[in-house]
């Protein structure tokens, strides 16, 4: 994982549309895409609960937990102690930013709970975003890329269709979790070059 690559600009970047979008669908806002999303997948999947609720598996805690402390164990045995910090630290700093910070501001809601940006979105896309930070340029990358790109669409037809959010609210959660994992992770390489001790001349 190259500690050049511009993740503090893609960091920025995300978080700078997420909070657009945000302040548009705080309150009314933007009902047009959530709309035709719905309705979309009333049509197509509405009366299968069993499926919709299968979709959504993958943003449980028993799923994701595992899965981040697979890849921190593996990163620890192969010395990358660095990684083996952003794999805890990506998460758990996505996700709390958005449940104390970014649902209150935005104040949007669903039912009877803060809706943007959606939380079950963040822990997802926080976690496969670690894995792709973490994957080997090339074939691996490319893999974990389409896999979680599948893996998203199928739950965000599982939470229209169950009522947990709107589609505005999953492009908000995927947009911040990228950022805030991206902005861990320039953090750390920064932190770790200021601590690097400096060639000795002599």
């Amino acid at each position: 994982m190259s500690g050049r690559a511009p993740y503090g600009l893609v960091a920025v970047t995300c978080a700078v549309i997420m909070a657009v979008l945000g302040f548009l669908v705080s309150g009314e806002g933007l009902a047009g895409p959530d709309v035709l999303a719905l309705k979309w997948v009333e049509r197509t999947f509405g009366g299968d609960l069993g499926l919709l609720r299968l979709l959504v598996l993958p943003t449980e805690a028993y799923v994701l937990i595992p899965v981040a402390l697979l890849a921190a164990t593996l990163c620890l045995l192969g010395r990358r102690r660095l990684e083996a910090a952003l794999t805890v630290t990506g998460p758990l700093v996505a996700i709390a930013a958005n449940t104390w910070v970014l649902k209150p501001l935005f104040d949007r809601w669903k039912n009877t709970y803060l809706a943007y940006p959606s939380g079950h979105t963040v822990a997802l896309v926080a976690v496969l975003t670690v894995l792709v930070l973490l994957a080997r340029p090339g074939v691996a990358t490319a893999v974990i890329s389409i896999v979680g790109a599948v893996v998203l669409g199928a739950v965000t037809i599982g939470m229209i269709g169950l009522g947990y959010h709107y589609l505005t609210d999953v492009a908000g959660g995927t947009l911040f979790a990228v950022a805030a994992v991206c902005g861990t992770w320039a953090l750390l390489t920064w932190a770790a070059r200021r601590r690097a001790p400096m060639p000795s001349d002599g």
